[in-house]
């Protein structure tokens, strides 16, 4: 079994820190020479990734963070593909925080997110592969007293053929650590793939199923304590009063803490911690955003909506080409919402005048870091982090604001504490992926679109998260799956206004810009193919162009749903397309609609082409499981607020989709040799139109909002 998720130690940090390559626009330490000391000890390391010892043992850093998306095996193979490795005997450790090191290539900060990790990865970590296992030949070619280009490598040696002499890489690790990287490698041609584009068992099932594979909620340095908290309950509250005196009462509870906009209650464990915030008597002063409800919110975002954004894309001349009283125009609206993974939110903190140790899982090891560092008051090299695997991020663990309070928390408190936040504080004190409003407006000409215009009102993430991405007034995180589409349209605008709710702090969620746009893209499709008096599927097809490779998923996806088959009364087939984080998808899906306006979601059925699929079962596996979590949102997702408070709480008012209710999944890959796109979060974002699409067959009402309403869809209230 791999050893999974463990923090490096000293040792290794300052190991890491040393040296440094440019690769994509980040620094890379794959030309480093091995430290003195790691030779001494017998320890090949070529690069910031690979750790091979003189007794073979083999351990890969690895730079993004696992939270269920399999990618420690899908970025395992990129390595061990190249160097020959055998997956079943490495360990795994995930990196330390270093931007320089472990930087994500596309965002150029430490972060997992984005369905970037494959795409970001699939050339550094090939290479640092390739290059290892160059050092380790010209090492056993200089031992044997042969030319290196007659040596070749099997898994875990290198042969010399002609003499019949090989040497394990544990073997070659010291004198393999003195050889001088080379300046360029050939990788290998998808011919000689032993590993990519073949499934493999996923590196952290095995410690899954036994237990042993640690969350950041598993934490339990020596000597903890537990802490549990209430924020205001209104963005921006104080407190304005406490009666502690039926919380101390509570056995087990240590300690309040009052740090203003937070209480905390801490205690020998999370029971009496619970129990002793319960008890306490917390008065609240509101402040300025106690009026705000989801109306007020909503009206504000409109107003918005009516004035000039930044251009983002302008081909042709839309506007003079949508002047006229035939011109189709329709508004999209998104709710608030929330994450609520199945892990709340954590973090444990030992903090001393020297040195700040955290156990948690997180998304962006780098900002941890530095937000511990300015709360403690130390440097961030006197910060620890041990990251751990995560109980789901969608977006949220992308943000710091939990290791914030955890460590404001800890400064008050002797020894280690675990810091956890109840479901109900995860949901109604979080960072919410914000509503956004969308305008489409179109002009067809013999039955195709000769001009488009898309309008899109939200915030800009991007402009607070990573600043130097959000350059000329635009969020490019915001038009992502508007500026490019699988459409040929003529004349072709998108317009984009910035808008940030007040109060509210809002952020990533999965799937992020591209589940507002695409959304609205095919809902807006599906109307103009109404309008032309085409069918959904041939009209997508007469305005794709020159896109082959999206034709070919609407065809694969429409054929294995049987699309123009005949459907029972109260039933309809909904479909979309979209190239989203790199990657063309297509789903049909299929639904039926009882008298009351339930929904039932039949069939999802989707044609994926991601380019090489590294692990073909992970793919399936990751549209999977954005499918229910799109068609979750699209079903339920709603957070709303009134006096200022989120009225959402838990899963009984926050809904999932149940597994009774969980439609049947199809997922079909195109598979070719282009480089890989992004999976994680694509089957989140095609499935919510289908489905609206699928609505809007079988009813006749327009899906113009989420999530779906049965009122609306009520016998009587449509044809």
């Amino acid at each position: 079994m791999p050893e999974q998720m463990l923090a490096l130690s000293r040792r290794d940090v300052l190991r890491a820190g040393l040296g440094g390559a440019l690769l994509l626009g980040v620094h890379f330490a794959t030309s480093r020479v091995a430290s003195a000391q790691e030779v001494s000890e017998g320890v090949f390391a070529p690069d910031a990734f690979i750790r091979i010892d003189s007794s073979g043992a083999t351990t890969l850093i690895m730079p993004q963070v696992e939270m269920g998306q399999g990618i420690y095996t899908a970025l395992t193979m990129l390595i061990a593909e190249e160097l020959d490795l055998d997956m079943e005997t490495l360990r795994l450790k995930a990196a330390p925080p270093s931007d320089a090191l472990y930087g994500n290539p596309i965002f150029q900060i430490q972060a997992t997110g984005g369905s970037t990790s494959v795409r970001a990865f699939w050339v550094p970590l090939r290479t640092a592969g390739a290059t290892a296992r160059a050092m380790l030949i010209a090492a056993a070619a200089q031992q044997w007293g042969v030319d290196a280009s007659t040596c070749s490598t099997d898994v875990g040696k290198v042969v010399h053929a002609a003499s019949g002499r090989s040497a394990l890489y544990g073997e070659l690790a010291v004198a393999a650590g003195r050889e001088t990287p080379p300046a360029t490698v050939a990788l290998k041609q998808p011919s000689d793939y032993r590993l990519i584009g073949k499934t493999q068992r996923r590196l952290d099932t095995p410690g899954k199923v036994n237990g042993s594979l640690k969350y950041g909620i598993d934490a339990m340095p020596e000597g903890l304590s537990f802490a549990t908290l209430a924020s205001s309950p209104v963005p921006g509250g104080k407190v304005a009063s406490i009666d502690e005196a039926a919380a101390r009462a509570v056995g087990g509870v240590r300690q309040i803490i009052n740090l203003d906009d937070l209480v905390a209650v801490v205690a020998d464990n999370s029971w009496a911690a619970q129990q002793g915030l319960a008890a306490l008597d917390i008065g609240w002063d509101d402040g300025e955003f106690s009026g705000l409800t989801t109306e007020l919110l909503r009206a504000g975002l409109d107003d918005a909506a009516e004035g000039e954004g930044v251009v983002a894309k302008n081909e042709g001349d839309a506007i003079g080409a949508l002047k006229g009283d035939d011109v189709i125009s329709t508004r999209y609206d998104l709710p608030m919402l929330a994450h609520a993974p199945m892990e709340p939110m954590n973090c444990t903190v030992h903090l001393t005048d020297s040195l700040c140790e955290i156990w948690v899982g997180t998304q962006v090891m780098t900002k941890a870091q530095s937000a511990a560092a300015e709360e403690s008051g130390l440097r961030p090299d006197q910060i620890l982090i041990h990251n751990h695997l995560i109980g789901g991020g969608f977006g949220r663990r992308l943000e710091i604001d939990s290791i914030r309070k955890a460590v404001r928390i800890a400064r008050q408190v002797e020894g280690p504490v675990k810091i956890f936040w109840t479901r109900e504080e995860d949901i109604q004190n979080a960072m919410y992926r914000s509503i956004y409003g969308t305008r489409l407006s179109a002009r067809l000409e013999n039955g195709k679109p000769v001009a488009w215009s898309h309008k899109i009102v939200g915030p800009a993430i991007i402009a607070r998260w990573l600043p130097p991405a959000f350059a000329n007034g635009i969020d490019v995180d915001a038009i992502d799956g508007a500026a490019e589409t699988p459409y040929d349209f003529p004349n072709f605008r998108v317009e984009y206004v910035r808008h940030e709710l007040p109060g509210f702090q809002t952020c990533f969620w999965r799937g992020v810009g591209p589940n507002v746009n695409v959304f609205s893209i095919e809902s807006f499709v599906d109307q103009l193919a109404r309008e032309s008096g085409m069918d959904p599927v041939d009209f997508r097809r007469s305005i794709i162009g020159k896109q082959v490779r999206a034709r070919a998923v609407l065809d694969l996806a429409a054929e294995k749903a049987g699309w123009g088959t005949p459907l029972a009364e109260g039933s309809g087939r909904g479909v979309s397309l979209g190239l989203v984080f790199g990657s063309y998808l297509s789903t049909v899906a299929e639904v039926a609609v009882d008298k009351q306006g339930g929904v039932q979601v039949k069939r999802l059925i989707c044609a994926v082409d991601c380019g090489t699929a590294v692990d073909p079962d992970n793919v399936v596996a990751q549209i999977q499981g954005g499918m229910v979590f799109g068609l979750t949102a699209a079903l339920w997702g709603d957070i709303t607020v009134a006096q200022g408070r989120v009225q959402q709480s838990n899963y009984h008012d926050y809904r999932m989709l149940r597994i009774n209710e969980t439609p049947q999944i199809e997922v079909h890959l195109v598979r070719n040799e282009e480089s890989p796109g992004g999976i994680g979060e694509a089957g989140t974002v095609l499935v919510q139109p289908a489905v609206a699409n699928a609505v809007s067959a079988a009813t006749g009402v327009a899906i113009t909002k989420l999530p779906i309403v049965p009122t609306l869809l009520a016998r009587g209230d449509h044809a």
